[in-house]
């Protein structure tokens, strides 16, 4: 929840600083995403996708525009192609700075070339496809923790796969095992009880859990410098950094 609250905060602030009418060059490319979704013109909007697209994990990215099309139907139920269709370009689209172009609150990202980014909804074929994912992963895990709300990451550095999972109410646990074992066998370390932290406003963020006076941290790095990792364990004692490992991120 308190990610959500971030993320709308800073769409908020950013979109109530611009509040100008949507360029002429950029209406003209959104309102012929309108007008193919309005034919179901599967094709036309598989051609303008930055892929890969995600979902909501534990559902998998769209990969290519062959994924897309087989998959079209899965996100764009009625619902969302009533709101992208009875959506005015320069009225309901507004530019948020670096981060593009979005329609109302969020639902749909474009860039500034006319690529679709992002789709921030959920159809109820997706909602029983992430429900029956989830149901699954919960068989394939260790016993010990079987229970979560969502899963959120895998990461795996060097040495360790970590699993972290939605607990509920704004609390996440922490699971990690030697990078050569199987998450169906028992966890080395499970923590519980972590928190998330935003890390400036490009996205970036950190889950931080506590074990006596060690402190494990995962950053997730959206928006880093050149070479940068996807992700990055630290751990400290009373305040000293003793490891630090970049990761990749092997779920999401």
């Amino acid at each position: 929840m308190k990610k959500l609250i971030y993320i709308t905060l800073v769409i908020f602030s950013v979109k109530s600083m611009s509040g100008q009418e949507l360029k002429k060059e950029y209406q003209k490319f959104i309102q012929a995403f309108i007008d193919n979704v309005k034919g179901d013109k599967k094709e036309a909007i598989a051609n303008i996708i930055s892929y890969p697209l995600k979902r909501e994990n534990p559902i998998p990215s769209i990969k290519n525009k062959t994924e897309f099309i087989k998959r079209y139907s899965e996100i764009f139920d009625a619902d969302l192609k009533k709101e992208i269709t009875s959506s005015k370009a320069d009225k309901d689209w507004s530019e948020v700075g670096w981060r593009g172009i979005m329609l109302n609150n969020g639902t749909i990202w474009m860039d500034t070339d006319g690529k679709l980014t992002s789709i921030n909804y959920q159809s109820k074929m997706e909602k029983d496809l992430k429900a029956k994912l989830i149901s699954s992963q919960k068989k394939g895990i260790h016993s010990s923790i079987a229970k979560f709300k969502n899963p959120e990451y895998v990461l795996e550095t060097s040495k360790f796969r970590i699993r972290i999972d939605d607990m509920g109410n704004d609390t996440y646990r922490y699971a990690s095992w030697s990078v050569k074992q199987k998450m169906s066998e028992k966890p080395d370390l499970i923590i519980n009880n972590g928190k998330w932290f935003a890390d400036g406003s490009g996205g970036n963020h950190n889950f931080k859990f506590k074990k006596g006076n060690y402190i494990y941290t995962c950053y997730i790095i959206v928006l880093g410098e050149k070479g940068s990792p996807p992700a990055q364990l630290v751990i400290t004692q009373s305040g000293k950094e003793i490891l630090s490992q970049d990761a990749k991120i092997v779920s999401r």
